[in-house]
């Protein structure tokens, strides 16, 4: 008969009839030894993925894994490798495992009849490590689970040397405590049993030094004093009154008979590897205290099942009593009192009715008396606060307390609650799979829309897929479509329901915290902040953290970021019947609140111009409470959290009773988005935004969202689309005798021109809108005008022109608060002062490098592109080609990110030039041709005529003929235009 070894104490060895098996590869080896620390059990595939390839798996990490295994398939017996849906697992027989060896004999020792024979198992036991467990592989989740192992290990042969002590085997036993020590310097048992060794050898001073050296590690390593068992043996010591037995031990294993009260543990428990590991970790009892866990999570998140999941992993290092309670803290039921709780607990361990006291007092002291003989796990499911568990908890060492709860339980003291997420898609999906089977694996994209609509709550995927279990011909897309918009009615199976869960939650909050989560389910977005909260409903600001906070800590509401509240999917949906049942003038103040934060907000991330053109639009809407005002300290950052939800403010809006919100909200955030390179952001808002103005028949709404859209495919290069709109907006204006929005669409209309290469046009054009806003008297626009203007001279050459606008809009003290345009002129100005030869490259550098802190600090990107790209150029004018190409690549990738069709080839080609500069012909010559493509697809004449040029000076010195068809090609688009490239092309040719 074959004999199969398998050796984890220690390095990782498998032998068959003695014969050693050649395991050689690194990543057999790791999965292998994940198996074998958890014996007959499924090690996830996330798991094992992680122990070998870390944070960063490969895409092909599946196949990856399927070849180790079938490689260790290969090298052991057929049937040892299990494989089930979740992962892989081992199957490993009594007595081939030498750490299941090690535990029984630490078992047997614990249970001898006699001082000798538990000796002799625990020297049997530890003569089984030949070093830490799995000690020569590294991967994390191995060394988390060998840590558990070792620990262990170390517990059992401190047991065993309080043994040889109590024989009287002081002096044998030096030799062994001291390198230990010098091994485990940490543990306090270990010294004190070293210690005591010492004293009753007759060497009572180094007992004291050995005390001295303990509290020095202690301090140097952890901060700490030494335990009061430890201090307290340091004392015996030092009066040479020390007792027989030592007193830093363990509880002392009860003789009685175990006791096993647990409810059965799901055996389809999925995911949740590396919490699993960590919390198994915590249950490990010290010497310094017993081990207490508290889980907390939503109603349906799965903290019972994972109580026993864990009580079944670690119930054998607890032999003596594995005992459970439901407090109801969470039912239908009235919560059990602390008393009764005892009673139940006391019966289970086997107390006759008439010997437990009847007061509370005397019952805890009963309870602590019977828990400090035992080493026992208790669960204490379903807690309803801290006052009702606290007393209920073990004190002494050598037990073991998982508690449950859905609120977060944060008054037990020394303890620090983990919340329990929901399951990732990858271990929900696995447990629909563990459930239904093989409906599962055959329609991938429905199974993974059904765990998307539970949101990962395991009770949500455990009863969906109890709907498709019971109903063998349903299909997963059958169950999807039944999900439809609203999943809670479906997510029911006889009297479980998620629905009734959450119900429960609700009902034992107080009657004003549930009108405020009620006014919740009004809200369109994902993520809110408190003063949404307070906005949506009514409350004070304090008022509507105070009741966040409330509806956090019973898990009714997330907080996933600090200041940031969600709502798991399906609350939501909860939520958001709940809101139904308001009266409907109720909900629509609601909303007005909500909407006219977001728009107050979103007006107060852009300057000071832009907000004062936006008052002008809110001069209707209600003004914003003062605390609301006040909290806003980052708007900036705020509407950059806030924009996933915008289109979902605007829609909601548009359904409302106050659809105004449907545009304002977008011509509110337009600036930051539109700065920052959210160009489809922009063009979403504002085509819903067009829409709701149409069907309000609001012609200045319908003006504002069209001048928007203009933007948004002026960013795209679609130019002939935005001189629509903008015509649009220019007429309404006109018509409406409004003249600082007729001036300010003008101004658009002049950008216009000069993207399209039209400068004369644009020269024309802005003039225009200077005249009008001298009208309107608006000198913003105004400003705005000779800032297109300027632009229009510098590409037409006239630099002096261009030169003293841009000193005008500087030295007016109009663009102090004005980044962008403050920005744009500094940068305006070191252009034309180097082609007049009135700034040397040094100089220019400084003007831009003001501008690009300037970009920098508000997070403008179109304007950082430019700024780059500047700076590139005076760099490699002075010799700083490699700093230069950083900033010019830089530049080009900004563009690429945001969508700059507008800016993107004069990126490239000035990039080009450097490239070129640099005596890097070659790349040059690409980078010239991808900005002409650019160019051709933008229909931009002046940039398509550059990159002719550019490819032109590339290939001039090996294909002359084919560079002077470029050039004159180019300096007929020049002299169209009237730009000052006409008399360089004219100068290659030869031709002045």
């Amino acid at each position: 008969m074959t004999t199969l070894r398998y050796r984890i104490l220690g390095t990782l060895s498998v032998a068959i009839d003695e014969r050693p098996v050649a395991i050689t590869a690194g990543r057999d080896r790791t999965m292998l030894a994940m198996m074998l620390l958890r014996p007959r059990r499924i090690v996830g595939l996330g798991e094992l993925t992680e122990a070998v390839w870390g944070a960063s798996p490969p895409p092909t990490v599946r196949g990856q894994v399927q070849t180790c295994i079938s490689r260790l398939r290969r090298l052991l017996p057929a049937d040892a490798i299990i494989t089930d849906p979740a992962g892989y697992g081992i199957d490993v027989a009594p007595g081939e495992l030498d750490s299941e060896r090690f535990l029984a004999l630490v078992e047997a020792a614990r249970s001898a009849p006699d001082a000798g024979a538990a000796r002799s198992a625990y020297r049997e036991a530890l003569d089984l490590w030949r070093g830490p467990a799995c000690a020569e592989i590294e991967a994390p989740g191995v060394r988390q689970a060998a840590a558990m192992l070792d620990e262990r290990r170390a517990t059992a042969l401190e047991d065993a040397i309080d043994l040889e002590l109590e024989a009287g085997r002081a002096r044998e036993m030096l030799g062994e405590l001291a390198a230990q020590v010098d091994r485990f310097p940490l543990r306090e048992r270990l010294r004190g049993q070293l210690m005591l060794a010492l004293f009753r050898s007759g060497r009572q001073a180094d007992a004291l030094a050995e005390f001295r050296r303990a509290r020095d590690v202690l301090h140097d390593e952890l901060g700490i004093e030494p335990g009061k068992e430890l201090q307290d043996l340091h004392r015996d010591i030092l009066v040479g009154a020390v007792p027989e037995v030592a007193v830093v031990t363990q509880a002392a294993p009860v003789r009685e008979a175990p006791v096993h009260c647990l409810p059965r543990s799901v055996p389809d428990f999925t995911g949740r590897t590396g919490l699993v590991d960590r919390l198994l970790a915590e249950t490990m009892a010290t010497s310094r205290g017993p081990a207490i866990v508290v889980i907390d999570g939503m109603a349906g998140s799965g903290k019972t099942t994972l109580a026993l999941h864990l009580a079944a992993l670690t119930g054998d290092a607890y032999p003596d009593a594995h005992l459970f309670v439901d407090l109801q803290g969470h039912s239908e039921q009235d919560p059990v009192d602390p008393a009764a709780a005892l009673l139940v607990l006391l019966r289970q361990l086997g107390l006759a009715a008439d010997g437990i006291p009847p007061t509370l007092v005397d019952r805890i002291g009963l309870w602590r008396t019977e828990l400090a003989r035992r080493r026992a796990l208790v669960i204490f499911d379903n807690a309803g606060s801290s006052a009702q568990v606290a007393d209920l908890l073990p004190t002494a060492p050598g037990s073991v307390a998982l508690v449950t709860s859905r609120r977060r339980l944060a008054g037990l003291d020394g303890v620090n609650p983990q919340s329990l997420p929901v399951l990732a898609d990858d271990e929900a999906l696995a447990l629909l799979e563990r459930i239904v089977g093989e409906r599962v694996r055959a329609d991938p994209e429905a199974s993974a829309e059904v765990v998307r609509r539970c949101g990962g709550l395991p009770l949500a995927v455990r009863l969906a897929g109890a709907r498709l279990a019971h109903r063998p011909r349903w299909r997963v897309a059958d169950l999807v479509r039944r999900l439809g918009e609203a999943a809670l009615p479906e997510l029911a199976i006889e009297n479980r329901t998620v629905g009734s869960a959450f119900a429960l939650s609700f009902g034992q909050l107080s009657e004003r915290t549930q009108r405020f989560f009620q006014l919740l389910g009004l809200y369109p977005g994902m993520s809110l902040d408190a003063p949404a909260a307070a906005a949506l409903s009514g409350a004070h600001l304090d008022d509507a953290r105070e009741l966040l906070d409330e509806l956090v800590d019973v898990h009714l509401i997330e907080e996933p970021e600090p200041g940031v509240y969600r709502l798991h999917d399906l609350l939501r949906e909860f939520a958001a019947a709940l809101a139904g049942q308001l009266p409907g003038p109720e909900r629509q103040q609601a909303l007005l609140g909500l909407f006219n934060l977001e728009t107050y907000a979103a007006v107060a991330s852009s300057f000071s111009t832009y907000q004062q053109s936006m008052g002008r639009e809110l001069k209707h809407v209600p003004r914003l409470r003062p605390e609301l005002v006040t909290a806003i300290a980052d708007p900036v950052a705020r509407i950059e959290r806030q924009r996933p939800d915008l289109v979902a403010f605007v829609d909601a809006a548009a359904r409302s009773e106050h659809p105004q919100y449907a545009w304002l909200i977008p011509r509110a955030t337009w600036f930051q988005l539109f700065y920052r390179g959210y160009t489809q952001d922009v063009g979403v808002l504002h085509e819903r935004g067009l829409a709701a103005a149409r069907r309000a028949d609001d012609e200045t709404a319908v003006a504002m969202m069209v001048n928007g859209l203009a933007s948004y495919h002026y960013r795209r290069g679609e130019y002939d689309t935005a001189r629509e709109y903008v015509l649009i907006s220019v007429r309404t204006a006109e018509r409406q005798g409004d003249l600082r929005a007729m001036a300010n669409k003008l101004g658009n209309l002049a950008t216009l021109d000069i993207a399209t290469s039209r400068f004369a046009e644009a020269v024309q054009t802005s003039r225009r809108a200077g005249r009008v806003s001298a009208v309107g008297r608006s000198r913003a626009v105004g400003l705005a005008a000779l800032f297109q203007l300027s632009n229009a001279y510098q590409h037409l050459g006239n630099y002096r022109e261009a030169l003293r606008l841009d000193r005008i809009r500087l030295l007016s003290g109009g663009l102090r608060d004005t980044a962008q345009q403050h920005a744009g002129c500094l940068l305006n100005i070191q252009r034309s002062k180097r082609r007049l030869g009135l700034a040397s490259a040094p100089a220019a550098q400084r003007y831009v490098e003001i501008a690009l802190r300037l970009a920098l600090r508000e997070g403008i990107a179109v304007l950082e592109a430019e700024a780059r790209t500047e700076l590139g150029t005076i760099l490699a004018e002075q010799g700083h080609f490699d700093a230069a190409l950083v900033q010019h690549r830089r530049a080009v990738e900004i563009a690429d990110r945001v969508g700059q069709a507008q800016y993107a080839a004069a990126h490239l080609h000035d990039y080009a030039v450097t490239l070129l500069r640099s005596g890097k012909g070659t790349e040059a010559l690409a980078i010239f041709e991808r900005s002409l493509r650019v160019a051709r697809q933008a229909r931009q004449p002046y940039s398509i005529a550059r990159g002719l040029a550019g490819i032109g000076d590339c290939v001039a010195d090996g294909d002359p003929d084919r560079a002077r068809l470029l050039w004159a090609e180019a300096r007929k688009m020049f002299e169209e235009m009237g730009t000052p490239e006409r008399f360089a092309m004219a100068e290659r040719l030869g031709d002045r």
